[in-house]
């Protein structure tokens, strides 16, 4: 997840500046460009928000370019898929029955649909900062409960990538503030695992690893829901899949994690099948 080492977007001088951490304090979050203040000259004019009124107006230009563009590419969009297909906006408009849930990282380089080549309708999705599915998220519970059970989807995927940041981050000794127990989840995964993590001498291998560990435990905790297990059992579907995706070779790895052997093993501690009878 790049969002710890954002990209400059800008190369000129905005009308405010952001403080440098000290070196003590410094994290994968502090890894963002410092933007400083365009000077002022005191001999000519007092300092002033009217100083920098030039630079005021470029960001604002920028912004609303920035914006514009989006809705120009939309226009465009439309008009090809019209052309391509003139029912597509109406089988659009018919509903939604995809296959797949994908449950991936927020990370902006990867595109769920264009690396799969799914198209609109194909695909439930759902992302977060190092796709991590937390029993204690309800924004995540929701997706898979409304997924499995009214949506009926037949795969359910937890996509992870090599080179997430949420993952780097959680093998850091920094305090990231509101991230702490976000982030504690894939800590947790490392502990599940420390023999074999600590074992790993080269650190991008060990990094490597781990960012497969988390995509598994993720897994295991998409099995541990009520609504994938009563599907499966119902019906033979969802079946849960693990995946890492590679940037320098833009290819997915199949982690084969054996659904239903992971399924088979976590059903005596957490098998939610039976319904509870009243007293």
């Amino acid at each position: 997840m790049s969002a710890f080492a954002p990209r400059r977007l800008l190369q000129r001088p905005l009308p405010f500046s952001i403080p440098r951490p000290s070196s003590a304090q410094a994290s994968p979050l502090a890894r963002l460009p410092i933007i400083r203040s365009a000077p002022c000259s005191s001999t000519s004019r007092q300092c002033s928000p009217d100083s920098h009124k030039p630079n005021d107006i470029d960001i604002r230009t920028y912004l609303k370019q920035s914006h514009d563009r989006i809705f120009e590419s939309n226009k465009k969009w439309a008009v090809q898929r019209s052309k391509e297909d003139p029912e597509f906006f109406a089988k659009l408009s018919a509903g939604q029955q995809p296959d797949y849930l994908w449950i991936g990282c927020s990370d902006s380089r990867i595109p769920a649909e264009a690396i799969t080549g799914l198209g609109p309708g194909e695909m439930f999705i759902h992302r977060n900062i190092a796709n991590l599915v937390p029993n204690t998220d309800l924004n995540v519970m929701s997706v898979v409960e409304y997924a499995v059970r009214h949506l009926k989807v037949k795969h359910i995927v937890v996509c992870g990538h090599y080179g997430c940041g949420g993952v780097k981050a959680a093998m850091e000794p920094h305090d990231l503030g509101i991230l702490n127990p976000w982030l504690r989840n894939i800590r947790d995964v490392y502990r599940l695992h420390e023999k074999e993590l600590d074992g790993i001498l080269d650190e991008e291998k060990r990094y490597e690893r781990l960012v497969e560990l988390n995509v598994v435990e993720q897994c295991r905790n998409v099995i541990k829901t009520a609504a994938v297990q009563k599907s499966y059992m119902e019906g033979g579907f969802p079946v849960v899949h693990g995946w890492v995706f590679g940037f320098k070779d833009g290819l997915l790895k199949d982690l084969e994690i054996g659904f239903e052997g992971v399924l088979g093993g976590i059903r005596k501690i957490y098998d939610l099948t039976k319904e509870t009878k009243g007293n």
